[in-house]
């Protein structure tokens, strides 16, 4: 099976859409998966944003992850889960779209991504216009055949040095291949953005699990991630320096500045906002 549209693409069906302005759309999360981390829920709002995007210009361009003002998360998505999804445009031409949306579980937010902006660069240097083209009219017509997606097997990420509860670094090594890469992108294979921001959450969390600021029997989860900017693409094979410094902001808040760089330039920023969970009993 093509992994093009199967490996990392996450809208099934198109249900609304008003040209250059809105949509909204489904997508059903296998239930055979492992995990649906929220960096993929994020995805899969984006590339509803995208489809309405790249048909507004006539497939000339695409967009690219940039920035993303604020990301807020209300909760976890599972396997077999079908999610719900919603963007608004507020501006799109063949320079760049800013958009909003949200995802749903069951009618519950359970993602919002809030004034995001994509640079436009031209569509050929990464997929076939024409293949674009054919695969929004299926997803506006009777939708694609859920279930494509196997999973993401997380790349390799080796923890470094660092204060306990105050910073921690690690090296993520993007692979050399990877069935993502047909998806994302077939003629230019880029390691997903979104990937990245999880392997980030994972490191800060990590290292906010190791503060002993929080109150007792409680834990610290996403709350909200700010001020994210892309800077560069991340091709096969690449090795990401990352790094995260954890402030805490009250008793049971913190905010953790993350950072990942690419042959010392810097490729990524962030900032997370984790708050105290109790813990459920057993």
């Amino acid at each position: 099976m093509s992994e093009h549209f199967a490996a990392f693409s996450f809208v099934d069906r198109i249900v609304e859409f008003e040209p250059g302005r809105r949509a909204a759309g489904r997508y059903t999360v296998p239930p055979g998966i492992a995990a649906f981390p929220s960096c993929l829920v994020a995805e899969a709002v984006g590339q509803l944003a995208a489809w309405v995007s790249m048909e507004h210009i006539a497939f000339r361009g695409r967009p690219v992850a940039a920035l993303a003002t604020e990301t807020r998360f209300h909760g976890d998505v599972v396997p077999g889960d079908v999610l719900e999804l919603d963007v608004d445009i507020d501006s799109c031409d063949d320079e760049a779209v800013a958009y909003s949306g949200r995802a749903s579980v069951r009618g519950s937010t359970v993602i919002e991504l809030i004034h995001c902006l994509g640079p436009m660069l031209p569509v050929a240097d990464f997929d076939a216009p024409e293949a674009l083209a054919a695969r929004l009219e299926l997803i506006r017509g009777p939708g694609a055949a859920a279930g494509a997606f196997r999973g993401v097997t997380p790349p390799r990420v080796v923890r470094g040095a660092g204060e306990k509860g105050r910073s921690a670094s690690a090296t993520l090594y993007v692979p050399e291949s990877a069935p993502f890469f047909a998806d994302h992108f077939p003629r230019r294979p880029v390691f997903p953005a979104t990937l990245l921001l999880d392997s980030q959450i994972a490191l800060a969390l990590a290292l906010a699990r190791e503060a002993t600021h929080w109150p007792a029997e409680a834990k610290p989860v996403p709350a909200r991630m700010t001020h994210v900017k892309m800077r560069a693409f991340m091709p096969p094979g690449a090795t990401l320096d990352m790094d995260a410094e954890l402030a805490p902001t009250g008793a049971d808040t913190a905010t953790i500045r993350l950072a990942a760089r690419l042959d010392g330039k810097t490729a990524a920023t962030a900032r997370l906002d984790v708050v105290a969970k109790a813990k459920e009993s057993a």
